[in-house]
């Protein structure tokens, strides 16, 4: 099952200090981030995508069969299409590696944030995921959602703990 994908914005660079939602989805949407094994594996990947690009993860979490991410540019030079590239060839890479399978989907899904009210919506929304799931009663509870650059406390205290 591939996810329908729009391409990317035709008068859009991608480039400098933005902030973007993506979902990566695995192929056939297979249930693969239920272990730290795997999580922590491809999370060493995207994060090693992100510093090289210049990306901070502002918010994270990794759902049985897709990743939501919030990323955010933190130099002139961040090139958006180049972390996504990257990061799935990385942990694709290292994934089929350890357990001889293919990770993503070929597409996924991008959204350009335009302001910080949207960004806290967006987090809010990646945070709460497992418990729309049913997943977890609580986001605190869940193992696989988090950021590189804030507390898991401060994240949740500064967009709200509620959808």
């Amino acid at each position: 099952m591939q996810t329908a994908t729009p391409g990317h914005l035709k008068a859009f660079t991608y480039l400098g200090s933005y902030r973007y939602s993506l979902t990566f989805c695995t192929d056939h949407r297979r249930h693969v981030f239920t272990s730290n094994e795997t999580v922590n594996l491809v999370f060493e990947q995207i994060s090693r995508a992100a510093a090289e690009n210049q990306f901070a993860i502002v918010a994270y979490c990794f759902m049985p069969d897709h990743l939501h991410l919030l990323i955010e540019g933190t130099s002139e030079s961040s090139d958006c299409r180049r972390f996504i590239a990257r990061a799935k060839q990385y942990s694709g890479f290292y994934y089929s590696k350890e357990f001889d399978r293919r990770l993503w989907q070929r597409s996924g899904y991008e959204h350009v944030l335009r302001d910080d009210e949207e960004t806290n919506v967006v987090a809010r929304y990646i945070l709460n995921s497992p418990l729309r799931a049913g997943l977890a009663e609580k986001v605190e509870d869940y193992p696989y959602v988090g950021s590189s650059v804030h507390q898991l406390r401060d994240l949740l205290e500064g967009v709200g703990k509620s959808e």
